[in-house]
């Protein structure tokens, strides 16, 4: 059973930063890419970045590169999300979620079958 676990988010201004965590439960952590997603009331759930199991690539949404960075430790079970230069349109539920195994379709939130219980992000203008 995969459990995760996010923690980190909360209320900032415009322009501020956050780092999200995400811990996850079991030994095959490493094998699998891990993912960041989000979404807003409303709104769908959409992609904002993914990392392969080695953390060697990484993958980001338009509307995040240059302000978001994603990492992992593999040795801790735990993926994270650096998230600088917030906007007021970054407000949203962040969920952390494990890719299904296979290459490709990073960006699309049905390639992710277990997810966390989110995190709210309120940034205020």
């Amino acid at each position: 059973q995969v459990q995760l676990v996010e923690s980190g988010g909360g209320l900032v201004q415009a322009g501020d930063s956050l780092r999200l965590s995400c811990a996850a439960s079991g030994r095959t952590f490493s094998s699998y890419a891990m993912g960041w997603l989000r979404q807003a009331p409303g709104k769908e759930r959409d992609f904002v970045a993914a990392i392969t199991w080695s953390g060697g690539t990484t993958y980001y949404a338009d509307s995040v590169k240059g302000r978001f960075t994603i990492t992992r430790d593999n040795a801790k079970n735990t993926v994270y999300l650096q998230m600088n230069s917030l906007k007021p349109e970054d407000t949203a539920v962040y969920y952390c979620a494990r890719k299904v195994p296979g290459s490709g379709r990073y960006y699309s939130p049905e390639r992710y079958n277990y997810w966390g219980q989110g995190t709210q992000v309120t940034v205020s203008s």
